[in-house]
This record gives structure tokens, sequence and C-alpha cells, in this order.
């Protein structure tokens, strides 16, 4: 089961970054356990708010929520659950909502990254930042594709591989974000909006 979820120093870098921009409301896209939106309600003031997205809550309620309540930030999460494409969509089309997010962190399906990255680029402001997990794949990413096939034993995990070679080429060619490739935990694809 901890295999699914976010790194110690995943949840400290983000935790920092949260504070550096001063941010009062995020979105968590893939919740699991609950750990990563744990760190991200500590970071956040008070008064700010995270949509937190799953398709389940059972890992969540058994794992992550009873803790999230000890630490007195349940008051801060909107758990949602369902598919994250359309919560997301709703989102959007919430009036009010273009803009307001400050960060976002997704770790979910990763065939849906670059749909979730449209999405998100409509509500995080610009400045704010967006982090995607698991982008370097156990390395195979920067392996030729004949290499990386070698060096990832399964089929799923080799579309996996190339899925995410092929969203960190997507994300390295957008002009709307910053991007910054990070070598922690099995990658972690951090985005400045710029415009």
């Amino acid at each position: 089961m901890a295999v699914m979820a976010a790194s110690p120093d995943q949840v400290q870098l983000f935790g920092l970054l949260i504070e550096l921009i001063g941010a009062k409301n995020a979105i968590e896209v893939g919740v699991f356990t609950g750990y990563s939106l744990l760190a991200t309600a500590l970071a956040l003031p008070d008064d700010g708010k995270i949509v937190a997205i799953d398709v389940s809550r059972e890992s969540y309620d058994e794992v992550g929520a009873p803790v999230i309540d000890k630490a007195g930030v349940a008051h801060k999460v909107d758990f949602r659950v369902g598919l994250a494409m359309p919560v997301l969509d709703e989102l959007v089309a919430t009036e009010g909502n273009k803009g307001r997010f400050d960060f976002a962190f997704v770790d979910a399906d990763k065939v849906n990254f670059l749909g979730y990255h449209e999405r998100l680029l409509q509500l995080v402001r610009v400045g704010g930042l967006i982090a995607y997990d698991n982008t370097l794949w156990g390395g195979s990413v920067a392996a030729p594709p004949a290499a990386a096939d070698e060096a990832v034993p399964s089929g799923r995990d080799r579309s996996l591989a190339a899925l995410a070679r092929e969203f960190n080429a997507a994300i390295a060619a957008d002009r709307r974000v910053k991007p910054c490739q990070l070598a922690i935990a099995d990658g972690v694809m951090l985005c400045r909006r710029v415009a």
C-alpha cells in the first residue's frame, strides 16, 4: 500500500513551497491514504482550503482521515469522490475558480496527466505551482526507448514509462509553464504557471 504514497522528501518540499508562495488554496488529484494531503493542509494557513479528489475514500478514511482530524486541519479539506476529469471540469465551470488556486499536486492515473494539466492551468493562478508525481518512472524515461524496454520488464510499466516520457516532452514544450524535473522519489515535474 505505501508504494503508491508520496515520499517524505516530496511532502516536505511541497510544504515548504506552499509556505514560500503564500498559498491559500490547493488541489490534490489522487489522495490514496492522504499523506501528501496532510502535509498540504498543515502548510496552508488556518483559513486555507484544499480540494482533494479521488475515486475512492476507502484508504483515506481508514488511514488518513483520523490523522488529519487529530492534526486539527480537517476543516481545510474538501474531499470530492469521483473521477478527476469531471470534478476538475466542474471546478473550471464554477464561477470564481479560474486562477483561484495557488498549488496543485497530481498523483493519479498517468494516462490523464495532460488532460489534468489543461484543466489545472485554468484553475491555478499565474505564479502558482503544479507538481506531477512519478515523472521519471524509475529512471526509464531518460533511457532510449529500446533500453527503456529492457529496464522496465512488464508491458504495463513500459506503457506507463512511455506516457511519462510523452508527458515530460509536452510539459517541456509548454510555454505557459516554467518546468523543473526534480529527481526526488520517482520524479516530480514541478511547473510554475507563467501565462
